[in-house]
């Protein structure tokens, strides 16, 4: 399965203040899982099996918990048992499909 998810603190007393050492705390929880990742602006995505990636991003979760007395967490799943690689793989097989058929 692969799941995107996103991991905030929220309700602190800065408004100014940015949620950047959060966000490290918990991609720092995935990336040390060992589980295939990827993280770009807006979602971490992770690669694995039911429990462990949901393991990952609990203990992700309990991280930002620390920065502040909120935490929003935003999830979307892709769940195709039998199936893995995908974190590249669907990616690859989209390039492809826009290489072949690039006026489309």
């Amino acid at each position: 399965m692969l799941v995107a998810f996103s991991v905030a603190p929220s309700g602190g007393t800065n408004p100014d203040a940015s949620v950047h050492d959060a966000v490290a705390a918990a991609v720092r929880i995935v990336r040390e899982s060992g589980l295939p990742n990827s993280t770009d602006s807006m979602f971490t995505t992770i690669e694995g099996e039911w429990d462990e990636v949901f393991d990952v991003i609990k203990r992700a979760t309990d991280a930002v918990a620390r920065f502040g007395p909120r935490v929003s967490l935003v999830l979307k799943a892709d769940i195709r048992p039998g199936h893995t690689g995908e974190l590249t793989g669907k990616v690859e097989r989209l390039e492809r499909a826009l290489e072949e058929n690039p006026s489309e």
